[in-house]
């Protein structure tokens, strides 16, 4: 077996935190940095060792702060510059090391780098951004390609003022940087990271790592959707041929900082190019987020399938894959079922159920505690937060993805209330807004988070789901989150660095794994339905860790987990 060297963040257990929805310091409705040191000593009760801040930077708020408009900046709302330096002073004192987010394939229109660049074709930063001429069908004005924005439409601008186009992988504010350019890099690595790396962060959650380096030419994507003039071009933007050549760039200055990196890494099916990016010896990141759990069900555009449409096995393979990249070789992999893009993972993988969700809540922590790893936990997370219910209409949803695929459909419906009603069904399933509801800390009229009214609706749910009646009960979410978290690391040779090996691949009811590590090994079984199911167990096992307290050694209970030692 290739010895697996043991850095800080392979042993880590990450917090993220979405500012604007987290706490409330100064009434204004909307979380901020105060509001995040004021429960630092609850996020370290937890069992999490790692605080993962997403942007608080100057940002217009286009897409809730990643479009960044001054890297070297905090956004006002959210706080000061003292605020953010006092953070990471008090994590550093509590023992918690700090990582922020890395959001450098794009920035805001309105930083004064594209300003610049589009002021004249011939301004020096000009080619900071990617600008192309448009190109003519029967003497009409087309974008460059028909590449389709992550957010719906195309994914150029047209820009009177220069009269060209500009690429915006995401919406129309978020103009793509160009790689490319030496001086731009140069500009990124002092701006957004060696300036923050100084004040003491542990490093980056590195945003859309591997769309940096576009490939030459930007061909036009395959046609996947003949009534669409767009076209879904992920794999045409994603992994191109200077994408080693970047991270490795990057990674000499990381590494001055031992500072950590994890990246958002789509549209990467092959697990050779996973294995390249995360190798050791590669010297380009030391982890990323594969999407093979979290996309399980999800339509050619997202939104447009139905809501739990996976099977078992399906998920099974899915976390297979993740796990599969550490075996024999000298890579490292992360366990995560919710961040900011995602719905939240008792609503999409198990039961949100007023009967199932304390259960499920429980299951899925069980598994995530037994997969190999950095483990990533996201707030509210660890206290059973659900979806949003599907009452809610289009105007509590505030998410520009989702504003703008409701926008879609009732054009290219003309405003069908049968396809309106869909559309609001695939958004209560998926959309990232679930994701951004304010955490409820108490069962009072705005739930803690806030004095006053909260810039998003809160969820319904708060008499059953708020931290301080969980932190009262001992039968509750949070509580078996930190029971579950101490078994993760005092048995981290086998559930953090083991090699996984599903047991049951077919089975639509229960997923079976074993860990094994040098010395060790352990049995994982989790009922994924509402019904009780028989197991049969191998013999000379005893029970490490369990959901349930009665544990009959012949049935699982709906949503029960259990972690057997041989």
């Amino acid at each position: 077996m290739i010895s697996k060297t043991y850095q800080w963040w392979k042993d880590a257990i990450v917090y993220q935190v979405y500012p604007a929805s987290f706490k409330d310091s100064n009434g204004d409705g909307k979380g901020d940095l105060q509001g995040i040191i004021s429960e630092l000593d609850y996020i370290k009760s937890i069992g999490v060792n790692v605080l993962w801040i997403c942007p608080m930077y100057e940002s217009p708020q286009a897409d809730m702060g990643y479009d960044i408009s001054d890297y070297e900046k905090v956004y006002p709302p959210y706080g000061t510059m003292q605020d953010m330096e006092q953070l990471i002073a008090e994590c550093h004192s509590r023992g918690l090391k700090i990582i922020l987010d890395l959001v450098i394939n794009h920035t805001s229109d309105q930083h004064n780098w594209f300003q610049e660049s589009r002021t004249s074709k011939h301004n020096p930063k000009r080619n900071w951004y990617i600008w192309r001429p448009g190109r003519y069908v029967n003497g009409e004005r087309k974008p460059p390609n028909n590449w389709r924005s992550n957010f719906g439409g195309s994914a150029w601008e047209w820009d009177d003022a220069t009269e060209e186009y500009y690429l915006h992988l995401f919406a129309v504010e978020q103009p793509d940087l160009n790689w490319e350019n030496d001086a731009t890099r140069a500009a990124i690595y002092t701006s957004a990271m060696r300036f923050w790396l100084n004040k003491g962060v542990n490093g980056f959650r590195v945003d859309t790592v591997n769309m940096y380096s576009k490939g030459p030419g930007m061909p036009d994507a395959p046609i996947l959707d003949p009534d669409e003039e767009h076209q879904f071009a992920g794999f045409q933007y994603c992994n191109g041929p200077r994408m080693s050549e970047f991270l490795r760039e990057m990674n000499s200055i990381l590494s001055e900082y031992d500072a950590m990196t994890v990246g958002e890494c789509p549209n990467t099916p092959e697990l050779s190019r996973v294995v390249e990016y995360v190798s050791a010896k590669e010297d380009q990141l030391n982890m990323v987020f594969q999407f093979d759990v979290v996309e399980l069900g999800v339509g050619p555009f997202k939104f447009q399938t139905i809501p739990k449409n996976w099977r078992l096995s399906q998920f099974k393979e899915a976390v297979a894959r993740t796990q599969s990249i550490i075996t024999g070789t000298d890579a490292w992999t992360t366990a995560f079922l919710e961040n900011h893009d995602q719905p939240r993972s008792i609503s999409r993988f198990a039961s949100d159920a007023i009967e199932h969700r304390i259960a499920s809540g429980k299951m899925l922590a069980l598994m995530l505690v037994s997969l190999s790893g950095t483990l990533f936990i996201y707030q509210g997370q660890e206290i059973g937060m659900i979806n949003g219910p599907s009452n809610w209409d289009i105007d509590e949803y505030k998410d520009v993805e989702s504003r703008n695929y409701y926008q879609m459909v009732y054009r290219n419906s003309g405003g069908d209330q049968r396809a309106l009603a869909d559309a609001l069904t695939s958004l209560q399933h998926l959309a990232r807004d679930h994701a951004r509801i304010p955490m409820p800390w108490d069962s009072s009229d705005n739930r803690g988070f806030s004095q006053s009214k909260s810039w998003m609706r809160l969820n319904d749910d708060h008499a059953i789901c708020n931290v301080q009646q969980q932190q009262e009960d001992t039968d509750s979410v949070l509580a078996f989150w930190k029971q579950a978290l101490k078994v993760r690391t005092a048995n981290a040779d086998v559930l953090i660095h083991g090699d996984f090996s599903i047991v049951d691949d077919s089975n639509n009811s229960i997923f079976t794994f074993t860990k094994v590590s040098n010395s060790r090994k352990v049995l994982v079984t989790l009922n994924f339905s509402d019904q009780p199911q028989s197991v049969l167990l191998p013999d000379k096992t005893k029970i490490l860790f369990s959901t349930h307290a009665l544990v009959d050694s012949s049935t699982l209970q709906a949503f029960e987990g259990r972690i057997y030692l041989y």
